[in-house]
């Protein structure tokens, strides 16, 4: 039996005028749409007359629905994957179905579409001629600010995804290592509300501090670095202190703090570990 065929579809970020006919003629004529979100999908679909049947497909039930979903296509099913908004498989779930049809050859096609990581890259007036999408940041401080240090060096554009209640939290690691970089906060975009703050990392921080709350979708985008630290960066001018804050503010034991603030520093570990050693030594002189 030939097999049917899977298509990504990309559906609208927020402004439902934002899909294309090619995405509406797939989704009427696939046997089944997989949504992350079947009542989120059915605003979409209602909204242009579209009645295929839907079934949800998204973190908690992807191992169980991929299987599933796998036969439908061994047996010609055409189906369409879906996000709550955007490309799917973009810190969205997929790759499992997505990776066991290429392992069998079962046809996957990609219909493009809205995608917040490149809208807010292309209009936030950073360079995009290279971009690193980092997806969203761990939510714990101490993991993300080791993850904000892997990428400190990258010299593309970074950009990620963050929830509006961790915002600031966020900003502040992201400030608090990256120091003056340029950045864009991306927030409800193509939505009635949507905003952008573009402007030095801490000044952007100072705006959105002054508001009692942060609602919506938001997209991050900040300029790439040179792995050095940043000129100005505030931390101690003594290593040892600089190592014995970062500890303090994330909890990291002493291998990994020191790994940090070599990286802060523009000095690789074995480097930072000999001057914290010459350091040491001359205070006990």
């Amino acid at each position: 039996m030939t097999p049917g065929t899977l298509f990504l579809v990309a559906t609208p970020i927020g402004n439902l005028e934002d899909i294309t006919a090619r995405a509406l003629r797939v989704l009427r004529e696939s046997d089944l749409i997989a949504c992350e979100d079947t009542r989120r999908t059915a605003r979409l679909l209602t909204r242009y007359g579209i009645t295929t049947p839907r079934q949800s497909y998204h973190e908690h039930n992807e191992a169980e629905r991929a299987g599933q979903l796998l036969e439908l296509l061994r047996a010609g099913k055409r189906i369409a994957l879906v996000a709550d908004a955007g490309m799917p498989l973009v810190s969205d779930p997929g790759h499992r179905l997505v990776s066991a049809c290429r392992a069998e050859g079962i046809p996957v096609t990609p219909i493009p579409g809205p995608s917040a990581a490149i809208s807010a890259l292309a209009a936030s007036g950073l360079p995009s001629d290279a971009f690193f999408f980092a997806g969203f940041l761990p939510p714990r401080s101490s993991a993300r600010r080791r993850k904000l240090e892997d990428l400190a060096g990258i010299g593309a554009t970074l950009v990620f995804y963050e929830a509006p209640h961790r915002l600031l939290e966020s900003l502040r690691d992201v400030a608090g290592i990256y120091g003056p970089r340029r950045a864009c906060v991306a927030r409800e975009l193509t939505k009635l509300h949507e905003e952008w703050l573009c402007g030095p990392l801490n000044e952007i921080l100072r705006q959105l501090e002054q508001r009692p709350s942060i609602r919506g979708e938001v997209t991050l985008v900040v300029e790439g670095g040179s792995g050095k630290a940043a000129p100005d960066a505030d931390y101690p001018d003594s290593l040892l202190a600089h190592l014995e804050e970062e500890m303090r503010g994330t909890g990291a034991g002493q291998k990994e703090a020191l790994k940090a603030v070599a990286r802060r520093r523009g000095l690789s570990r074995r480097e930072a570990y000999d001057l914290l050693v010459k350091e040491k030594q001359h205070r006990k002189e």
